[in-house]
């Protein structure tokens, strides 16, 4: 059974994020959404309200779990028996950063392999802070985030300039 991690902030869960989730699970045997706690920088949202926006919208999706993560990625996946890593790509800029993570991964530990799934075209150009952007001024986010997350970001975010 090939267990893979798919690690993130989350902070918001978008539509990307979503379609690669979907995507990895019809490739693996199991995959675990890691949703991360960044302690360096102020969210959004707390760590408890990513995990239920990623349970709610994945919870027809069998072989998909949910767990937090602190720490070294492969740390975690030791701990839970993955040993692939899967990441998703927007653009080069990402493919640069993520070669560079994957390379460091491998080292740490010689059986962690990095899968990259390319984006979507649709979602090649969201990213957290446009999102964010947007629903501070109340722009329309349905198609670039599941709904449940649009209407919690406008309520936390619109108006806060």
């Amino acid at each position: 059974m090939t267990i893979a991690v798919f690690p993130g902030s989350f902070d918001p869960l978008t539509n990307g994020h979503l379609d690669l989730i979907t995507r990895a699970s019809k490739i693996f045997d199991h995959l675990i959404v890691a949703v991360g706690q960044n302690t360096s920088k102020r969210g959004v949202f707390t760590t408890d309200e990513r995990v239920a926006f990623i349970e709610e919208t994945t919870r027809d999706m069998a072989n998909v779990s949910v767990r937090v993560e602190s720490g070294l990625t492969v740390d975690f996946m030791r701990a839970s028996h993955a040993t692939v890593l899967v990441r998703g790509i927007r653009n080069s800029v990402d493919f640069e950063y993520e070669q560079g993570i994957a390379g460091m991964n491998r080292t740490l530990d010689a059986n962690v392999d990095t899968v990259c799934l390319m984006a979507a075209p649709q979602y090649q150009f969201v990213s957290s802070s446009l999102l964010r952007e947007v629903a501070r001024f109340g722009g329309d986010l349905t198609n670039l985030v599941p709904p449940v997350v649009a209407h919690a970001m406008v309520a936390r975010l619109a108006g806060d300039q």
